[in-house]
């Protein structure tokens, strides 16, 4: 069975402002094709399908006509990630049991979709992002007094054992029924130990940890991940359980220039390791960092990049006159213009603050600048409690 990997379409989303949707548009005919010429059997979409919980009105067409015209050449499994919001995103997932599945109900992590092909049969398990906070009262066993553990690690360790108890109960009946032994597929949205992540990802961390070990999805052949945006495979690459992220099909920041994006093409047949070759996506327009003095940027220096998107960080000892207007009279899709000098010999040099950087570590470097110390436990508990209190509340329902 052949299987298009995909994820982090992030369908709505802006890049410094300029709206992304035709670029977006050209990924997804893109797609429609790749499905048709490759003659894929399942498209798997791991999460952050919208780029925010409610989606703008031309994003749902957007999505609906991209569902419509795979459809026509697959199944399409979709699971909801951390910028999706889970209910709206499910919703009609009841009544669209053929050809379009949308696997967004944490209760239903172990009812997998069931697919047939030359090579036996596959099960496609859905995992919803899972938010600790939510999905540690839904996945804890029955009987149990406590819910589980505040962490990633746990609920996904949870989640993952009713798929390998589902999983273990289908081989047997299979086995039992002398037929072979079912391929098995998760799909998952989840920052997984040993990813390489960019400054485009919304930060997920709980209890101080956004992520969890590799060996949470043990037992399965593949899993399809999301959430990080630069396709890589991680987990033991020797294992049985091949761990891959498609990543987003755009560069949705500067950290993700030189990132090559692509989706996962899966052939899995019925014995052996999954087989894995990357299909580049289309690159509407490169993003560049271009660093340098004014005039070698506005000379040959910048004869490849005037097409580009561009950050443009000046290093001129005296911030040139006119620098915006300049700059953008040579490069018409400049969207960061800059002016850094050189760092002065002895002068102290502040940490820059990116969207990468642990809040929490940000917020202590604060405290220490303006108090001469850095914050005591109790200090640092109440500061995780307010961020995390911030964060959760801008997570999708």
């Amino acid at each position: 069975m052949r299987l298009l990997h995909t994820s982090d379409w992030h369908l709505g989303r802006t890049l410094h402002g300029v709206d992304l949707t035709a670029h977006q548009q050209a990924f997804l005919d893109h797609l429609v094709e790749v499905v048709r010429e490759e003659r894929v059997d399942v498209v798997l979409v791991a999460g952050d399908v919208y780029d925010r919980a409610i989606p703008p009105v031309e994003s749902v067409a957007q999505l609906s006509d991209a569902l419509r015209r795979l459809a026509e050449h697959a199944v399409v499994v979709v699971t909801p990630g951390n910028h999706d919001s889970a209910i709206r995103l499910g919703f009609g997932a009841a009544v669209m049991q053929d050809r379009v599945r949308v696997l967004a109900r944490v209760e239903d992590v172990d009812r997998p979709v069931e697919l047939s092909g030359p090579d036996g049969d596959v099960l496609v398990y859905g995992l919803p992002y899972l938010d600790p906070d939510a999905a540690r009262r839904a996945l804890a066993a029955p009987d149990a007094e406590q819910p589980l553990a505040r962490s990633h690690a746990a609920v996904l360790g949870a989640a993952m054992d009713r798929v390998r108890a589902d999983l273990a109960a289908r081989t047997t009946a299979a086995v039992a029924a002398g037929r072979a032994a079912p391929r098995s597929v998760v799909l998952a949205h989840a920052f997984v130990v040993g990813g390489a992540a960019s400054e485009s990802e919304r930060d997920i961390r709980v209890g101080g940890v956004d992520h969890a070990p590799a060996a949470v999805f043990d037992g399965v052949d593949y899993v399809a991940l999301g959430h990080l945006h630069g396709a890589q495979r991680v987990g033991d690459p020797d294992g049985p359980t091949v761990l891959r992220y498609s990543g987003s099909p755009l560069a949705y920041s500067f950290s993700e220039a030189r990132q090559a994006k692509s989706t996962a093409l899966v052939d899995l047949g019925g014995v052996g390791a999954p087989e894995v070759r990357l299909v580049p996506a289309p690159v509407p327009r490169r993003l560049t960092d271009l660093t340098g003095p004014l005039e070698d940027l506005l000379g040959p220096a910048g004869d490849a990049h005037v097409a580009d998107w561009v950050r443009v960080t000046v290093t001129d000892d005296h911030r040139p006159t006119d620098l915006y207007r300049r700059v953008r009279a040579r490069f018409a899709h400049a969207l960061v213009v800059q002016h850094q000098p050189p760092a002065r010999v002895g002068a102290p040099r502040a940490a820059e603050v990116t969207a990468a950087r642990d809040p929490l570590e940000v917020a202590a470097e604060f405290v220490e600048h303006v108090s001469g110390r850095r914050p005591s436990e109790v200090e640092a508990a109440v500061l995780r409690r307010a961020y995390e209190h911030v964060a959760a509340a801008g997570r999708s329902a």
